[in-house]
């Protein structure tokens, strides 16, 4: 072993800290001779864990001590001066572990470190250590990997337990990871040991709350799973070969075993695991282990151990010849197996009935011999727990049972008490009884005779075992303690999701169970975690292990125990002890810690004060006198005894020094020690903090007891709702759901302030649940006070006094456990007060609260945090108390005023606030015989006439909502009254007081409950002010539009006022915003059409109660209008959709309304005809001028009267035949006329028929002359003298935007509303539209910044404003933006479709034109400082020198509509228009682009020689790629490229400036290529650039380049026409004429 000087724990005295004080004392000795032992560290201690002989300590700054026994170095490090362990510096511990003979410690990152014994693989496989390590000395990093997800991960671990011989882990997802040897891993294996951390799988799925390890088996706290789910546990499975036969007789018994839904996981078989047993890795350390110069049974504060050299005790004694079988049964590799014993054929009820089948058995599971194990000797106290009988399925060696059936005198008395010895004596007798007859023993109590025992254990299936000569703690006479796992918040605080512990949690056992200490019932083993069903539902928080013991704390501060109760150490003689079963406690104490040792318990507990008191369970000597008097007794008595008796109570018993602790925080036991952290009272904050954890224990367990002695009683009762009757019945059931939810709240809360304790020093006092679930804590008391006032007010309490007394009967001193001081148990009232109690307690919060929030600086986070919720609980406190008041002054009107006029208005939530039964209060203008009593509750103002209050009789009543009330004082006239005007929705009406007292009384009371009404606090209000606008719910029940309607929304001095929502009972409704009683504002509205059995849909803008403004309405028949409307009637502009239901004619019309009929200018597209129609209607019939296409290409334009076509007329045909002349009808000729046909030949005279069926002619023939033009141009002529103006046009659609800005008619208005209006509309846009993309708010964000509309338009800010109009047109919410989408819907709606006429171009383009005209007039009307259209924008006043710059750097800007709009409207009106110009080009184009095809083929060379390019302007290389080529006379499409893949793109634009700037990009390409060519200055004479230029055309290819030379041609700014772009674009236009029409091409 490697010799090290240990550094003590400290160099110098140390000064105490106060707080983590740390005390241990060994168990066994006196009670009242107890001697704690202080360990003195300048840090506070965290967390101390024992295991068998040593300890570990937690200090602040994550330091780990060690002290005991350290075999692993061969060290004994005395407790005053615990080892620091200086290799887990750093490492930010947060936990340790110490098992049996190994430690384990947890860092803040989640990794694992182990480091001591590690023979049975219980350190695991260690970085620095291999498989045959069995020590390790120092602290290794163990890793905890989940291979099963890809790539494998590393786990957190966030809680650590540690048994004798395996190591448990708590991951963060709440998984079970285990490592060592046994079936206490619960691992699906049978190879041993597990070096690495495998996962439980049984626990997989299931959330892990703690864990606890004793010697060998394990505990786990597991959150209960929905009831729904409780199948989804794997159903018992078959027994397989090897399984015990007592599994089928464990299943019969109904009143120990476990529920038959969980798995019971027997029957593994580990033969490979026996033979691995013996490998020498159990022998080898042994000896070195042992301290040099120590016998090998002692240890520091233990009793001796006597043992002989060859490890035998000195007091053995053999057992007698094993008779009939004493011959050693040997398998084949010679390996001995094991004998049977005597008592087999002594047990008359074995489940083998055959001896060979159980020797077959027996040589199955065991791996060698029984041997006789030495007696313990008296200072071996786990003699009596199974220390030498192994827990494994076959034991190496006899039970100790065996032993005590022999009368070996082992077993010590229960207690010195003759009452306690009698008690014993009597419940194992009773339990003998109750045995006898059973057909197996796997059920009895560890009191059973030996023999019994003996043949449970050696029929077990395989569990692992031991060799004779293994580790040396088997000749040790402690069993090893779990890990200190007592602070379970790091899991129970996340358990249900909110931050605070759940209750709902079930306790799982595994591993061996040959003392009851799994709790299943039987002393079976278990190789799989298993459910302890009797635990479910008992709200278990928190588990502990002993060696052979366990406890379980629940919540309402109970303690269950189970296993091995040799020496008292369960705290109970209940038998069995193979279930768990309640501690016996004193009344009044309320266990709030608990820990598990070798062969006792320690229990932290609150008693009478404050300071927590402890108490004891197990073995413990007696004093000095005690025990001489004992000792004499022993000498004179028959029996034969221990030399030093040991006592232990069958009760907890008090520890008188737990007082001189100071405030104990947390408890561990380990070996036969145990410790204690404490903290001194430092300010009160520690105290404070215990007093509110106690109270609210003390709180929970009252709530418990209520809940379970008196409310599931009463509730429980069949004949509870005849005696409650049906209303009150209903609120008991609902005051019972409040209750247990409060009940709830309270148990989590005061389990997380356990928590909270274990934890105080590094704990946040801002962490407290009080402070961070206030919300909660509000919300539950006031639902709870709520119900209990309801129940109160409705008389509930006087029928339940009478159900309790058929409920309880004799049993009613059950109550006097419920009743708070000062309270009898006699009559409804205490009920009551039993009830209210629990509102005190909010009382107590507070108080505690600011007792805390003194420890702190007021300027404190801290201090401010605990102020804060002092308040809030205060606050609830004095509120609550108000309501009970209220509750009781309402249920005393109510006895007072009972009757069956009365009852009407008795209502649960109702409180009555004062009445007028004195006439304090009376209608003004009353008549003189007429009585009104006013009564006025909580909720509502209730109105009498012809009321005697004394005889609660009234002939009518009238009930006024305090929602839609409002109260206002009327000033004291001449007169002397003293009035009070009520205001309502549908009447108001004034009150007179008889007093101004009374008035005052009166107001203060009416104003105050509107505001408690309306969600005030009710305090402070002074009178005449209360909410004028409020929301509330109201139903109307006078004449007029809101007849019988209920309305949900704002309000505004009685009467509708902002968003709400109106409902009829025929099903209309009403959705938006209201004004002044009336709908007024954007709503959505549903209006139900009885007619079709269909609603009728519309989404908009209301004005006064009607529909007005912008909106979209869906009829029942299925058309959709979406336009305007005044006063309910379509107006103005409009669109008209047949919808998808009109399946016999589908049309839409698009234009001028004029009360709900077609009147103006509109476009109607009949889309069942193949019609579209573009003019002037007249209610609802075409009358005026217009345009008519079809969609075989005819087209007409003429005069329409009374939707016909009567008057002069033009047809054209598709073939250009056109008819000038007088129609009479449509598509009827009748009158003189003109036929021109395609040939050019005319037919002119009287016409008369239908133009498609024929028509008769009376006339002249004639033949064009050859001078005259052809017939396409003459039709060209003809077309547009019968259009609708183009100004006329769409002006409803220009007049709804200029309303929109405020104005009465266009450029009628002032500007600053105009612009008032604009941010009105994009704040209403943001406010009632949250779901806006980021870009669309930004937009909307940008346009609220108006630009200097006031100034004169400059160079300098002219951009702005252009930057302006394209974000405005880019919104539609702006009004220039829905202008812009409305002039695009109804062009698109024109000339989309049948409206793609050839003919209509012109048509097109001036509609376009006025437009611009049109906008560019609104543009003005908003910036009037923009100049005239066409005119020049002056620069901004500068420096003579700056302008003498700027006029020879920067050109003139000159306004116009097309320059400045054209851009905006465009690009969005382009493929219509430009389809139109295609058509129109169609002839001339197909010329165009045979031509370009045919000389294309040409190389270049040639193409340039032919088209008259001179040789200077040829190209003589070319690059491709960077690289230079020579240009041969068969290259193509090589010369000036730059130029053609420029003038390519003028394809990609719209407007036609972007168009001309193409142009002039490729004359720049052009004379870039040219000028390497030639040398000097170089210009351009049309000579030489026509052709080059024609070049350039041939070899761009543009398709219909003829339309895109007419679009720039008409719409080409006039001011650019003249100059340089003009000529360019003229050059172009000449090349397409010369490629068109030029013959030598």
């Amino acid at each position: 072993m490697e010799n090290r000087e240990e550094r003590p724990a400290y160099e110098q005295v140390p000064t105490p800290p106060e707080r983590g004080l740390l005390h241990i004392w060994q168990s066994a000795g006196p009670i009242e001779e107890l001697s704690l032992g202080r360990v003195l560290l300048s840090r506070p201690v965290l967390q101390v864990t024992l295991g068998e002989h040593h300890g570990l300590l937690l200090t602040q700054g994550s330091q780990v001590y060690s002290f005991g026994e350290l075999l692993w170095r061969d060290l004994s490090i005395p407790l005053s001066a615990p080892v620091l362990e200086e290799s887990l510096l750093g490492k930010s511990v947060v936990r340790v572990a110490a098992g049996g003979f190994h430690c384990g410690a947890l860092s803040e990152q989640g990794n694992v470190y182990m480091w001591g014994e590690n023979t049975a693989g219980q350190c695991g496989l260690t970085e620095k250590g291999t498989v045959t390590n069995i020590t390790v000395s120092e602290p290794c990093l163990v890793s905890v990997v989940d291979s099963e997800v890809v790539p494998p991960a590393v786990v957190r671990v966030m809680d650590l337990a540690c048994g004798r011989e395996h190591s448990l882990a708590l991951s963060s997802q709440n998984e079970l990871w285990a490592w060592g040897s046994g079936c206490q891993l619960g691992l699906v294996t049978n190879n041993f040991p597990v070096w690495r951390p495998q996962k439980v799988e049984h626990l997989a799925g299931r959330h892990v709350i703690q864990v606890a390890c004793g010697a060998y088996h394990s505990l786990a706290l597991v959150r209960s799973l929905l009831p729904q789910n409780n199948n989804t546990l794997r159903p018992p499975e078959k027994k397989e070969r090897g399984q015990s036969p007592h599994s089928s007789v464990t299943e019969r018994e109904e009143s120990l075993t476990a529920d038959d839904a969980h798995y019971c996981p027997l029957g593994v078989e580990l033969s490979e695991v026996l033979i691995g047993e013996t490998t020498p890795r159990r022998r080898g350390p042994r000896r070195r282990l042992h301290p040099v110069g120590r016998s090998a049974g002692s240890s520091p504060g233990s009793g001796s151990f006597p043992y002989s050299g060859d490890g035998k005790s000195s007091t053995a004694q053999k057992l007698p010849e094993l008779d009939g079988h004493a011959d050693h049964l040997t398998q084949t590799d010679g390996r001995p197996v094991s004998h049977p014993l005597p008592c087999w054929g002594a047990n008359k009820n074995s489940a083998f009935p055959d001896e060979m089948e159980l020797q077959n058995i027996l040589q199955k599971l065991s791996g060698h011999s029984l041997e006789t194990q030495p007696i313990n000797g008296p200072g071996d106290t786990d003699s009596l727990s199974s220390h030498t009988s192994d827990d494994s399925c076959v034991s190496s060696t006899p039970s100790t049972d065996l032993l005590i059936s022999s009368n070996s005198g082992v077993s010590g008395p229960y207690s010195s008490s003759p009452v306690c010895l009698e008690e014993v004596r009597l419940c194992l007798e009773a339990e003998k009884k109750g045995l006898q007859g059973q057909k197996s023993s796997s059920l009895t109590n560890i009191h059973q005779k030996g023999k019994t025992a003996g043949n449970r254990r050696c029929s077990l299936p395989g569990t692992p075992t031991h060799g004779r000569n293994g580790s040396p703690r088997r000749r040790r006479p402690c069993p090893c303690k779990p890990s200190s796992a007592s602070r379970t918040q790091a899991a129970a605080s996340e358990d249900a999701g909110d931050g605070l512990p759940s209750l709902e949690t079930e306790v799982w056992s595994w591993g061996r169970g040959s003392e009851g200490q799994l709790g299943h019932g039987d002393q079976l083993a278990r190789l799989q975690p298993l459910c302890i069903k009797s635990l479910t539902g008992e709200e278990v928080i928190k588990v502990s292990a002993g060696s052979h013991h366990s406890l379980a704390l629940s919540a309402q501060c109970t303690v269950y125990s189970w296993g091995s109760n040799m020496c008292g150490q369960l705290g109970h003689v209940n038998s069995p002890v193979t279930v768990p079963q309640q501690a016996k406690l004193s009344d009044g104490l309320r266990i709030w810690d608990v820990s598990a040792g070798q062969s006792h318990s320690l229990l932290l507990a609150d008693g009478d004060c404050v300071q927590p008191i402890l108490l004891y369970c197990g073995q413990h000597q007696e004093s000095l006198s005690a025990r001489r008097e004992t000792s004499h007794q022993s000498q004179r008595s028959c029996q034969r005894s221990p030399s030093r008796a040991e006592i232990y109570s069958v009760r907890p018993t008090l520890l008188p020094l737990c007082m001189e602790m100071g405030y104990i925080s947390s408890v561990s036991c380990g070996g036969q020690s145990c410790a204690v952290l404490a903290d001194q009272n430092v300010m009160g904050f520690i105290s404070a903090i215990h007093e509110l954890a106690s109270r609210e224990r003390h709180f929970y367990c009252w709530l418990s007891n209520t809940r379970k002695l008196l409310l599931t009683p009463l509730r429980n009762r069949e004949g509870a709702c005849p005696t409650l009757g049906e209303p009150c019945t209903h609120l008991f059931f609902s005051l019972c759901e409040s209750f247990v939810r409060l009940s709830i709240l309270i148990g989590r809360h005061a389990t997380s302030l356990s928590y909270f304790l274990h934890d105080v020093q590094g704990a946040d006092v801002k962490s407290l649940p009080l402070l961070t679930h206030t919300d909660d804590f509000l919300v539950i008391y006031k639902e709870y006070c709520f119900a209990l006032g309801n129940f109160h007010v409705m008389g509930g309490f006087q029928s339940l006094h009478k159900l309790s007394l058929e409920v309880l009967g004799s049993q009613q001193s059950l109550l006097a456990r419920l009743c708070v001081p000062d309270q009898s148990v006699s009559g409804d009232t205490d009920l009551v007060s039993l009830l209210y109690w629990p509102l005190q307690q909010l009382h107590q919060y507070s108080r505690v609260l600011l007792k805390l929030g003194s420890c702190y600086d007021v300027l404190t986070e801290e201090y401010q945090c605990l102020h804060q919720g002092c308040r809030h609980y205060e606050s609830l406190s004095l509120s609550l108390l108000r309501r009970k008041k209220e509750a009781e002054t309402t249920f005393l009107f109510w006895k007072s005023h009972s009757g069956k006029n009365t009852e009407v208005l008795r209502l649960p939530q109702r409180r009555v606030v004062c009445e007028s039964s004195n006439r304090s209060l009376t209608l003004q203008k009353a008549g003189r015989f007429s009585n009104h009593w006013f009564i006025l509750f909580n909720d509502a103002l209730v109105h009498t006439q012809n009321a005697i209050p004394s005889q609660n009789f009234f002939s009518t009543h009238h009930v006024y909502p305090l929602t839609c009330l409002w109260v206002k004082p009327v000033t004291e006239d001449t007169r002397g009254l003293y009035a009070i005007k009520i205001t309502c929705p549908e009447e108001s009406f004034t009150l007179v007081a008889s007093t101004p007292q009374e008035k005052n009384k009166w107001l203060r009371s009416l104003n105050q409950a509107v505001d408690q009404v309306l969600g005030g606090g009710g305090q402070g209000s002074s009178p005449g002010v209360t909410a004028i606008s409020r929301t509330a719910t109201y139903t109307f029940t006078g004449e007029g539009s809101f007849k019988d309607a209920h309305y949900t929304g704002g309000w505004l001095a009685g009467r509708v006022h902002g968003r709400g929502t109106m409902k009829w009972p025929d099903g209309q409704t009403y959705t938006g915003n209201f004004k002044n009683g009336l709908e007024d504002g954007y709503g959505e509205s549903v209006m139900p059409n009885k007619v079709l059995n269909k609603p009728d849909g519309y989404q908009g803008q209301w004005r006064d109660g009607k529909i007005q403004g912008f909106g979209k309405y869906k009829y029942a028949s299925g058309q959709v209008y979406e336009g305007c409307f005044y006063e309910g009637q379509r107006q103005g502009y409009g669109m008209l959709s047949s919808g998808k239901q009109a399946r016999t004619s589908s049309s839409v019309f698009i234009g001028q309304w004029v009360q709900d009929r077609k009147t103006g200018y509109g476009v109607y597209d009949d889309i069942t005809r193949g019609e579209k129609y573009m003019g002037m209607w007249l209610d609802d019939q075409r009358n005026g001028q217009a345009v008519v296409v079809t969609q075989y290409g005819m087209y007409y334009e003429g005069t329409f009267k009374e939707n016909k076509m009567i008057g002069p007329g033009l047809l054209v045909s598709d073939d250009d035949t056109a008819f000038h002349g007088e129609f009479a009808d449509d598509w009827t000729v009748n009158g003189k006329g003109v036929l021109s046909l395609a040939n050019g030949d005319c037919l002119e005279g009287l016409f008369s028929g239908e133009w498609s069926t024929g028509l008769k002619v009376v006339g002249t023939y004639t033949k064009p002359a050859a001078d005259e033009p052809d017939n396409k141009e003459r039709n060209s002529l003809l077309l547009g003298q019968y259009l609708v103006p183009s100004a006329q046009r769409w002006g409803c659609v220009f007049t709804e935007c200029w309303s929109r800005l405020g104005c009465a008619a266009a450029g009628r208005g002032e500007r600053t509303i105009a612009w008032e209006n604009i941010a009105v509309t994009i704040t209403t846009a943001q406010r009632h539209s949250p779901n806006l993309s980021r870009s669309q708010s930004k937009a909307l964000e940008s346009l609220e910044f108006i630009p200097q509309q006031g100034e004169a338009v400059t160079t300098a800010n002219f951009d702005n404003i252009r930057r302006y109009l394209i974000k405005a047109c880019e919104t539609p919410i702006h009004p220039l933006g829905w202008l812009v989408e409305t002039l695009i819907t109804v062009y698109r709606m024109t000339y989309v479709g049948v409206g793609s006429n050839r003919r209509l171009l012109r048509q097109a383009v001036q509609e376009v034109q006025a437009y611009l005209t049109h906008f560019f007039s609104l543009v003005r009307f908003l910036f009037p400082g923009l100049p005239d259209d066409g005119c020049i924008i002056p620069d901004p006043p500068a420096s003579p020198s700056k302008s003498r710059h700027n006029s020879n750097t920067e050109g003139v800007v000159v306004v116009s509509c097309s320059s400045l709009l054209l851009p905006l409207l465009l690009p969005r009106l382009y493929p219509p228009l430009f389809t139109l110009y295609s058509l129109q080009e169609e002839p001339e184009e197909a010329q165009y682009w045979e031509r370009i095809i045919r000389l294309n083929k040409q190389p270049d060379q040639s193409l340039l020689s032919f088209l008259g390019v001179q040789e200077k302007f040829w190209p003589v290389w070319m690059s491709i790629l960077g690289e230079k080529k020579q240009i041969v006379s068969s290259s193509k499409d090589a010369c000036f490229v730059s130029a053609v893949e420029t003038l390519q793109q003028i394809s990609t634009t719209f407007t036609p400036s972007d168009k001309l700037l193409v142009i002039q990009k490729t004359f720049e390409e052009l004379t870039q290529e040219v000028k390497p060519m030639l040398e000097g200055n170089f210009l351009w004479c049309m000579d030489d650039l026509l052709p080059l230029f024609l070049y350039v055309v041939l070899r761009a290819r543009i398709r219909n380049l003829g339309a895109e030379v007419s679009l720039i041609e008409d719409l080409m700014d006039p001011n650019v026409q003249h100059g340089e772009m003009g000529l360019m674009f003229t050059t172009l236009k000449a090349c397409y004429i010369q490629i068109q029409h030029e013959s030598t091409l």
